[in-house]
């Protein structure tokens, strides 16, 4: 047992380059985190990492045996964690991230009926519109869309994402007709800026014969978030580019109507991702099918689609 609690230090301090943010994960004292690696390098042999004030890092000995150990590390932790499930249910602190206003929108008012199925789960969800380091970080699970997916990570399509151009009648009502890509020149765009890289991308748009054009809107004004665009555009100011998610509910209310409606963005999937494991917690798998069948049962995928 000392051993396997020395490996998981080891582990957890390879992946995120320091004992005291393991020791903060693991709920243990940075000196403790130390001890415990050190031990584990005499029992060894061999350093498994260098250290210095300002780093640590694996030696080739330790990239090796990290290789090795990690993904039977985390598949013991698994089977342990589902034996002790309640009465062998899934059970357990389910930390999630998802984007702010999409999980507040959609995936927060799923949280009762889950709850029902699975009350023996602690949710800890996380609201957070940027790409969380899902292993590193200790998340069982994230949902959103356009991540990078890191070794080990493995994503399910939820929904295509796509991204619609919206304004509101008085807008429209007051500037040039928009029939093709190449009037929205003469228009005011309310560009989204990523919160990510802090830069407003250029987008292309494709047609439903699968035609393509530059979006070539004016940027009067960004965002770094499609519901405040929404909002924003609500008040005749101009015409936003905003994801389809955000977008139902104003078209629906008819506060706004898209802007030639035969052409979109296409900015690949929203997908839910967790970390690939043999052996899969009950709570991870109990949440990720959960998710998957509620967003088939509401046809959400079919009303987030442009098409």
């Amino acid at each position: 047992m000392e051993t396997f609690s020395s490996i998981e230090c080891f582990v957890r301090s390879a992946e995120v380059g320091s004992f005291a943010e393991a020791a903060r994960r693991l709920s243990l004292t940075p000196a403790a985190v130390g001890k415990s690696v050190a031990k584990l390098e005499a029992r060894l042999g061999v350093r498994l990492f260098q250290r210095s004030t300002r780093s640590l890092t694996l030696t080739e000995a330790g990239q090796l045996f990290l290789g090795e150990v990690s993904a039977s590390l985390h598949t013991i932790q698994n089977a342990v964690a589902n034996l002790a499930s309640a009465e062998g249910r899934p059970a357990g602190t389910l930390k999630v991230s998802m984007g702010t206003v999409f999980g507040r929108l959609y995936i927060v008012p799923l949280l009762g009926e889950f709850l029902q199925r699975f009350p023996a789960i602690n949710p800890d969800w996380h609201f957070d519109n940027r790409q969380v380091d899902l292993i590193g970080q200790g998340f069982d699970a994230a949902i959103g869309g356009g991540f990078e997916l890191p070794q080990g990570v493995v994503a399910r399509k939820l929904t295509a994402a796509h991204r619609v151009l919206v304004a509101s009648t008085e807008y429209l009502a007051k500037h040039e007709a928009i029939i093709e890509p190449d009037d929205l020149k003469h228009h005011d765009g309310i560009l989204i800026r990523s919160p990510q890289t802090g830069r407003v991308r250029s987008w292309q748009l494709t047609s439903r014969t699968r035609q393509h054009s530059p979006l070539t809107l004016k940027a009067r004004m960004t965002m770094s978030d499609s519901e405040a665009a929404c909002a924003t555009a609500v008040q005749g100011l101009g015409i936003a580019l905003v994801s389809m998610p955000f977008a139902v509910g104003y078209l629906d209310a008819g506060t706004l109507q898209r802007v030639l409606p035969d052409w979109y963005v296409d900015d690949g999937n929203i997908s839910i991702y967790y970390a690939e494991h043999k052996l899969l917690p009950g709570k991870t798998r109990a949440f990720v099918d959960f998710i998957i069948e509620q967003f088939a049962e509401q046809g959400l995928g079919q009303r987030f689609s442009a098409l």
